[in-house]
């Protein structure tokens, strides 16, 4: 019984301050671009939406929203043991999301703003609203003892060069999962104020209109480019980032179930209507959306569960790693090749729908 209730223990790079997680393929990245690629583009065939929706950021809805109130000030050692751990893991991957998106969005709104000054403003702007997502999350870690050095983070963290184009795709759907996960999470607990073990989830409404009007910039933005989605090659790129996220949300969130259940919710339950509404909402402006449907979708990605949980047990073994790497080798295959089966699922095709809403 003792056991059960002891903190979990995080490396400390120094007291109170956590070793930021390990990168692997499925945590949070931090992005850069071609900045030059993007003060050249011509915004005009989406002038006066992108603007309007400028006008949206600058009225800054919420910049009265993230203050923490006196329900935040009392001890949360009752989450404890691995409960407390896996609300501490959320809390770090949500804070190293909403922190990528700060400093790209910040870099973008200062190379751009001589250049692309409408293009810089909203990239300024929202890189302000992630700022507080990122600080909010990182000062809800304090109560639990733990803090991230952002500005360790911001050195030592490995930066993804993607071409503008790929950054949309990725960001778009970073923001529209974003607002799904987080307001289903929201209304959840609206309706089980039970489960509502921790006071953060209070403020997940008004957030995640933050998160979908990003979503809706990046929307604007790439209709202003046709290339990035009137072509064959938009739509095996749509494929892919849409399977990349869904994937990724999924490994990652069946891993830490328990979160879920500590907050009334099956993960698998949670991660499949979130994929549904985030598949449907890109198809307003994505020329394919996946067959999520198909009955080999969740079959394929309940094979990679499988076998990431087999991955972890090798890496934790005794075995060596010389040894691991041959024993790791078909489970990776496996990965891969239940990927690409998913991939060549046949795609839902928008654009007619797409042309008739016009």
């Amino acid at each position: 019984m003792v056991d059960s209730l002891k903190k979990p223990d995080f490396d400390e790079i120094r007291p109170g301050i956590k070793v930021p997680a390990k990168d692997t393929i499925l945590t949070p990245r931090f992005y850069t671009t071609d900045f030059e690629a993007m003060a050249k583009m011509d915004l005009s065939p989406n002038q006066d939406e992108l603007e309007a929706i400028l006008e949206e950021f600058r009225a800054d809805y919420n910049r009265h929203h993230f203050v923490r109130d006196e329900e935040f000030n009392q001890s949360w050692d009752h989450i404890d043991g691995e409960k407390r751990r896996l609300f501490v893991e959320f809390l770090e991957r949500s804070c190293t999301a909403e922190f990528s998106g700060f400093l790209l969005y910040k870099e973008l709104g200062r190379r751009l703003k001589n250049k692309n000054p409408v293009l810089a403003e909203c990239f300024t702007l929202m890189s302000r609203d992630e700022a507080r997502h990122s600080g909010f999350l990182n000062k809800a870690m304090s109560d639990f003892n733990l803090q991230l050095d952002l500005g360790f983070l911001t050195k030592s963290k490995k930066y993804t060069f993607f071409q503008p184009k790929f950054i949309f795709y990725a960001t778009y759907l970073s923001e529209k999962i974003g607002y799904w996960r987080y307001i289903t999470i929201y209304r959840h607990l609206e309706a089980h104020p039970e489960d509502r073990v921790y006071p953060i989830f209070r403020f997940f409404e008004n957030w995640c209109q933050d998160e979908n009007r990003h979503g809706d910039f990046f929307d604007a933005l790439m209709r202003a480019q046709p290339d990035t989605l009137n072509d064959w090659k938009a739509k095996l790129w749509s494929r892919f980032f849409l399977l990349s996220v869904f994937a990724t949300m999924y490994l990652n969130d069946v891993q830490r179930y328990g979160f879920y259940a500590s907050i009334g919710l099956d993960a698998r339950e949670y991660d499949k209507y979130v994929i549904e509404k985030t598949n449907d909402t890109s198809g307003r402006v994505f020329p394919v959306i996946l067959d999520v449907d198909h009955p080999e979708f969740y079959e394929r990605l309940e094979i990679c569960v499988r076998n990431n949980d087999k991955l972890r047990a090798i890496a934790n073994s005794n075995t060596p790693k010389f040894l691991q790497i041959f024993q790791k080798l078909p489970l990776y295959m496996s990965n891969a090749w239940q990927l690409l089966k998913l991939y060549l699922i046949k795609p839902i095709d928008m654009t007619a729908k797409q042309g008739s809403m016009i």
